[in-house]
């Protein structure tokens, strides 16, 4: 049993010690409180990131599993106090695969400690793409469930756009989140909220997964607030080129959405851009050729150009819309391009790729027939996407009812708003640079 003495500093402190209350202390709820608070603060950590007195690895003398808390707070120490020594990656890829996840949640701040010491050790080496399976063994080891928001999904997914390894994320993206448990993780913050899902989108953007990329980045909009984040103007940014990218226009704002930031946004280049878009194919071009810099400089320029690869596509999908028949020349008219094998290219593409229905007559003659498109859907399908969103619907629902129910999971948003500082933090935490580069849109989009 651990004596209150030594919990408290009034007896001799040393790693040795620490060892004999790892391994001897049978109540993991008493080893925690005791490593917790173990001497003073400011020698603990110096303690724990220390070897024995004869120079051993105390990581050497524990088992993973049968000590997992003394385990965990050796490790995270090693992995964070400045000059310690580094750990053998085996014992670190060890705790990851194998350690208790029961015993290790008595101790959540101890496991954010250690996936942050973890990313800075890999990224240091300028070998970040390698630590990914470690910490994804973390995040999906360590919750109750998948479904659980933990502080280790943010620098997950930012690892994982920092590398341009997006399909790494997948196992975490495709589980969707409806927990949110203060109680369990006590450093979860609002923040992890809008940076997982602000990275996750990026993610899903850059494997072309549109829908799913949509709906993260609708949360990050969403999020409730009393003033608006420099990153969810950033998300309503890509938010509405991933619109124009798949839909051919932007959804209309829910409104809850800030006004403030649906201003901001309007008198923004996007906001011309979304304005033009799809059928002033000229003037989109103007505003791609003047705004070239700020869209680069939000790292957006990747997503506004297939955008405008998307424009004349959607442009002529709105013709259907009004024609039946049009000559390939007045389909050029309407979209800005006097080509008219280019334009034949499109509209075959189109037909090819089902976006319209449609032929080509030998003297050029395009004839629509929406109506066989429409046919192609059964009510088989209908049925199955009407079950499956109303089952979204209702995740969605519960999901609402935990958080309104979390009154300090929403108190922290309004308190970091207040601070002044956030917006700047959210900035600093996506867009610092990794390994010598920036999220350049080039390499995401």
């Amino acid at each position: 049993m651990a004596s209150s003495s030594t919990a408290s500093g009034s007896s001799q402190v040393s790693l040795d010690s620490v060892l004999g209350e790892i391994t001897t202390t049978q109540d993991d709820v008493q080893l925690n409180n005791v490593l917790r608070n173990y001497a003073t603060k400011e020698t603990r950590e110096m303690i724990y990131a220390s070897f024995l007195a004869g120079g051993q690895d105390p990581l050497s003398v524990l088992d993973v599993q049968n000590n997992t808390l003394g385990y965990l707070y050796l490790l995270s120490a090693r992995l964070t106090v400045t000059n310690a020594p580094i750990p053998p990656l085996q014992a670190i890829q060890t705790f990851c695969a194998d350690f208790d996840p029961v015993k290790a949640r008595l101790a959540p701040e101890r496991v954010t400690l250690l996936a942050k010491g973890i990313v800075a050790l890999y990224e240091t080496a300028a070998t970040l793409d390698q630590c990914l399976p470690l910490l994804l063994d973390l995040l999906t080891r360590f919750p109750p469930s998948r479904a659980h928001l933990t502080p280790l999904h943010a620098p997950f997914l930012r690892a994982c756009v920092a590398t341009r390894r997006f399909a790494a994320a997948l196992p975490v993206l495709t589980a969707p989140v409806t927990e949110v448990a203060p109680a369990l993780f006590p450093d979860l913050h609002y923040n992890d909220h809008l940076v997982y899902h602000y990275a996750g989108a990026l993610a899903l953007a850059a494997l072309r997964r549109w829908a799913a990329a949509e709906e993260f980045l609708e949360l990050v909009v969403g999020a409730p607030a009393q003033a608006p984040a420099a990153i969810q103007l950033e998300a309503l940014k890509k938010l509405a080129l991933v619109q124009l990218i798949v839909y051919g226009k932007v959804k209309d704002v829910p409104k809850y959405v800030s006004a403030t930031l649906v201003s901001i946004f309007k008198k923004s280049p996007y906001g011309a851009f979304v304005n033009a878009y799809p059928l002033q194919t000229a003037q989109l071009e103007r505003i791609l050729e003047k705004e070239a810099g700020a869209f680069d400089s939000d790292k957006n320029l990747g997503l506004v150009r297939q955008a405008m690869e998307r424009a004349r596509r959607w442009a002529i999908k709105k013709l259907t819309e009004t024609y039946i028949t049009l000559s390939l020349a007045e389909i050029g008219d309407a979209v800005n391009l006097p080509d008219q094998e280019a334009v034949r290219a499109i509209v075959v593409s189109m037909i090819e790729d089902d976006e319209i229905v449609g032929s080509i007559d030998a003297d050029g003659t395009v004839t629509f027939d929406d109506a066989s498109l429409e046919s192609s859907v059964s009510q088989a399908q209908v049925d199955a996407l009407l079950a499956a969103a109303q089952h979204q619907g209702a995740v969605l629902a519960e999901l609402d009812r935990k958080l309104g129910r979390s009154r300090e999971f929403l108190s922290k948003s309004v308190k970091n708003r207040d601070n002044g500082d956030w917006s700047q933090v959210m900035d600093d935490d996506m867009y610092a640079k990794s390994q010598g580069e920036g999220w350049t849109e080039e390499s995401l989009f």
